[in-house]
């Protein structure tokens, strides 16, 4: 047996998408190596349980956007404080940081000055806004691994030594329509619709109520309509109950997702997602859900956005796709009326858009990237 000390590796993943990615690469590294390296987390259900020290539960940090981070700022601060004593004191081997891009770019040039290997997962969208980030990582000790096809050149361009792995929605294992539909007791000949108002207390508070509106108003416009409301299981309790109660009301079902498979195993089911911007567009775009995107956000965010976001599209899918094909909603067209006109014309266009999210699906090709990323983590541990 050897007596090489067990390595010590940080990961930090901040929000639900990421501690989904989070715990999928760590399963692939225990199974790459044989055991998991001695780990300090923030994360939530799915990282937490690989975790030795956990430094933070990322329910209690979860939040969106400039103006809405303030209510949590408190926990924010002291995590990252907590986090960067670690670091001064090199308590670390290398990090694996996921996503949750405002917390994680700032622990960059402190485990580059700890001399610390970082693998970053999921690298910050410097293509939609603030480019500027892009020198940190040049800086930075490791490898950036990208879930976006287009985004290794970009940052390979910049200095960064990045890897195209994959998007994690696409390593999800669909199970057929028809059993999903059943497990969910769906009705067996009616659309359904896949209601998915995000992972974060802010923009599930903005979003579920127009979305069950525009529910309500599509249903009174067809004979059949069946919906289902997807909880995220990193919302904080408060939240989630009073989502499951307005989902109740409103002859929606509330699903609350496994943290350990997340969504998209459930989305082979629906026709149609209504769905907030980020992972859960795409991941309803893989699962042949056709998503209709809705994004909205606090005064602050929306003026610091405008000023700063140069894209013309903000739902992944069309990014991906490199046109708009599906429906987007932005600040005050995050309205009923035209969210159920934009759900009509999806059940309506099932068919063509159906074959959208099958380019969608191409697009992202058939990388592993929980492996990959195991490989990438082992190679810093293994310097």
């Amino acid at each position: 047996m050897s007596d090489r000390p067990r390595d010590r590796l940080l990961v930090v993943a901040g929000e639900a998408s990421g501690d989904l990615a989070a715990s999928a690469a760590l399963g692939a590294l225990r199974r790459l190596r044989g055991a998991t390296p001695a780990v300090s987390a923030i994360g939530g259900a799915g990282v937490l349980p690989f975790a030795a020290d956990t430094l933070a539960d990322l329910r209690d940090l979860t939040a969106m956007g400039v103006g809405e981070l303030a209510p949590r700022a408190a926990g924010l601060v002291r995590a990252f404080a907590r986090v960067r004593r670690l670091v001064v004191a090199r308590a670390f081997d290398a990090a694996l940081l996921v996503g949750f891009s405002e917390f994680n770019t700032r622990l960059v040039p402190g485990l580059a000055r700890a001399g610390i290997p970082v693998v970053f997962y999921g690298a910050p969208q410097v293509w939609a806004w603030r480019a500027g980030r892009m020198k940190q990582f040049a800086k930075m000790q490791g490898k950036l691994a990208v879930i976006l096809p287009f985004e290794q050149g970009l940052w390979r361009s910049a200095g960064v030594d990045a890897h195209y792995v994959g998007h994690p929605a696409s390593e999800a294992a669909l199970a057929p329509r028809s059993v999903v539909r059943q497990s969910l007791g769906l009705t067996p000949s009616a659309p359904a619709v896949a209601i998915m108002p995000g992972s974060r207390p802010h923009e599930v508070r903005a979003l579920l109520p127009t979305f069950l509106a525009a529910y309500e108003r599509a249903r009174r416009d067809r004979a059949t309509l069946d919906a289902r409301v997807i909880v995220a299981p990193s919302l904080d309790r408060e939240t989630a109950a009073w989502a499951i109660g307005l989902a109740r009301e409103a002859h929606a079902p509330p699903v609350v997702v496994d943290a350990t498979t997340g969504a998209t195993p459930l989305l082979p089911a629906f026709d149609v997602a209504l769905t907030a911007s980020g992972t859960a567009s795409l991941e309803a775009a893989i699962a042949g859900a056709v998503p209709v995107v809705a994004y909205r956000v606090g005064v602050v965010t929306e003026l610091a956005a405008r000023a700063l976001v140069k894209v013309e599209n903000i739902a992944l899918p069309n990014i991906v796709l490199g046109r708009r094909v599906f429906a987007e909603h932005v600040q005050r067209e995050v309205e009923p009326k035209l969210v159920a006109r934009s759900l009509n014309d999806a059940i309506t266009r099932r068919a063509p858009l159906g074959e959208a999210c099958d380019a969608v699906r191409d697009k992202l090709g058939p990388e592993r990237p929980s492996l990959a990323v195991a490989r990438l983590v082992a190679d810093v541990l293994d310097r």
